[in-house]
């Protein structure tokens, strides 16, 4: 038996009464989890395994999955879905983290980050591409792939003040000498670099105190999907066509 909090990435029906759940928990990483009789009437389950949903699960593992004893509802982050900009992006913040992690590896800095960001998310009406931004260079952090911005990645030199480009293949900025590591880098220049810092260390509910330029955010958010997806070894994320379709 195992009592851990956790939050619902997606569902699938099983059957006629029950689903199969993702969950990505904070003891035990993301898991497959079967809730039995979840449609009956008098099921208490609906709530706690919904998509978004926060709750603490008393957990028992079996053969394929983990099969829920009790959920209690911690919070439902309802107000994402009343709002399709918020439900889009919340689904991104679902499918990162889906996609991006293995099954049953514990990162409770990842779980925090998920909670804090679909609490953000929920109560946000404007600002969407700085949230995702910042969200997108944090998690990437968090799992390992952190981009080196100090100096060159190459060579640790300064990294000077002209033709500097960022490499998606070694993971950080690249001076003029070494330019030749990586032919398929992409130009960018110091604002860039200083807005990425400003993003990394800015809690996600302090975010309306930065001012940066939509445009900057933009090109950060298309530089930072592109970063996600070489190293997660992903080809798409579904859910940014809906958010490009908005």
């Amino acid at each position: 038996m195992i009592k851990t909090e956790g939050i619902v990435l997606g569902e699938m029906k099983f059957k006629d009464s029950s689903k199969i759940i993702t969950l990505y928990t904070k003891k035990l990483g993301k898991i497959p989890v079967l809730a039995q009789g979840v449609y009956r009437p008098k099921s208490q389950l609906l709530a706690a395994t919904q998509s978004f949903s926060l709750s603490e699960f008393c957990l028992k593992k079996g053969k394929n999955f983990y099969y829920i004893i009790q959920a209690d509802l911690i919070d439902s982050f309802y107000s994402i879905r009343e709002n399709i900009e918020r439900l889009a992006y919340g689904f991104y913040l679902l499918e990162l983290v889906e996609k991006a992690t293995p099954d049953e590896e514990e990162n409770q800095k990842l779980f925090l980050l998920l909670e804090k960001g679909l609490l953000s998310l929920a109560n946000m009406d404007k600002d969407f591409v700085r949230f995702i931004a910042a969200y997108e260079l944090k998690f990437i952090s968090f799992i390992g792939y952190r981009p080196y911005l100090d100096n060159c990645v190459v060579c640790n030199s300064d990294i000077g003040n002209d033709n500097i480009k960022f490499s998606i293949v070694l993971g950080g900025v690249l001076c003029s000498n070494c330019l030749s590591s990586d032919f398929s880098s992409k130009p960018i220049n110091h604002e860039i670099i200083d807005c990425l810092n400003i993003l990394m260390y800015t809690a996600l509910d302090e975010l309306y105190k930065v001012n940066i330029l939509k445009e900057v955010l933009n090109r950060l958010h298309k530089l930072l999907v592109e970063y996600i997806l070489f190293n997660i070894e992903v080809q798409e994320f579904k859910s940014l066509n809906l958010i490009k379709d908005l």
